[in-house]
Parts: structure tokens; C-alpha cells; sequence
């Protein structure tokens, strides 16, 4: 009976899961967004998603571009973190208006002049720049953006991974400027 239990509840967990992934995608879908590197059309993104990163699911896609190729923000939102880390180098985590989404930009070769947190971004605002810092390959400029779900408590730094290709591929080009 004990095991039972416990199958049912494995089962309940992987279907919470699933509905927390699902409903964040359903979030991500209602956002008015724009492709985050300027001059990358929809059609061009690769969904990097699954693919392996040493020994784990990547979670996140890679936009390749020039490296000081201009960094929008996806949507309106607060400026929550400005964080150099050794994975990601210069990195902006940024919430969706209604706090439910983190937009994760990493890898910035460097910040848009007068950047700062708390900063209330506005959709297509110039945020940072292209670039390979953190463990991204010198050669490889790109950006590295994941979005994810928060938790009731708000942490910049941990929620529900969420797959951004789909609602990316819908979104309005970020014309070159």
C-alpha cells in the first residue's frame, strides 16, 4: 500500500511539474515580446532549449550575433539584477510587469551606458551588447536567454524553467538600428 502511495504521489509531482511548465509557457505566450538581439528575425532562432550542456539540459537558447551587437529587453518590466558570474559573465535579470516571469539575458560583452537595478525597462530598450563572457567560447558571441517562472517568493535567481522558443518565434523583430 506504502509504495502505492508513493507511485501516485511521483505521479502528482511529474504532473505539477508539468502543469508549472505549462502555465508558465501560457504566461510567456501572453507577452507582447520582442526578439532580444537586434536584427535577428523570428524566423532565424534555433531552439537550443534540450540540448545538452555539460551533463545537463541547456534551459536557456543561444541567439548568436556579432559580438556589440545591441541587447533589447523583451518586454516592459523591472530591472532586478545586474550579476557577473562565473557560467554566465555579465548577465540582467529582468521581471515581466505582473512579476511571475524572470527574463534571463547572459553572456553581455558589457551593460547599456546607465543601467541599473530597480530600472523599470521598457520593451526594445537597449539593455547591454553582445558577447562572450562567463564560459561562453571567445569565438562564439551570442546571447544566452532563459526565462522562467517565480515561485511566491520572487528570487531573481530561481524559478520554473520555461522554454522561450515557441513565444519567441511569435514575437515582433527587433529592426537594426
Amino acid at each position: 500500500m506504502r509504495n502505492r502511495f508513493l507511485g501516485v504521489l511521483a505521479v502528482l509531482g511529474a504532473a505539477g511539474a508539468i502543469a508549472a511548465t505549462s502555465d508558465g509557457a501560457a504566461l510567456l505566450a501572453a507577452r507582447p515580446l520582442l526578439v532580444p538581439v537586434q536584427g535577428i528575425a523570428p524566423q532565424a532562432l534555433a531552439d537550443t532549449y534540450t540540448q545538452a550542456r555539460g551533463g545537463r539540459q541547456h534551459e536557456a537558447m543561444d541567439i548568436m550575433a556579432a559580438r556589440g551587437t545591441p541587447v533589447v529587453a523583451v518586454d516592459d518590466g523591472k530591472l532586478v539584477k545586474l550579476f557577473r558570474s562565473v557560467p554566465g559573465g555579465l548577465t540582467i535579470y529582468q521581471f515581466d510587469p505582473s512579476g511571475q516571469l524572470a527574463y534571463y539575458y547572459a553572456h553581455l560583452d558589457h551593460y547599456a551606458d546607465g543601467l541599473k537595478e530597480g530600472t523599470m525597462l521598457k520593451r526594445g530598450q537597449v539593455i547591454g551588447y553582445v558577447g562572450s563572457t562567463g564560459n561562453a567560447a571567445p569565438d562564439g558571441p551570442h546571447l544566452h536567454f532563459a526565462v522562467f517562472r517565480l515561485g511566491p517568493e520572487k528570487l531573481w535567481w530561481k524559478g520554473e524553467p520555461v522554454n522561450p522558443y515557441a513565444a519567441l518565434r511569435q514575437a515582433a523583430p527587433q529592426a537594426a538600428r
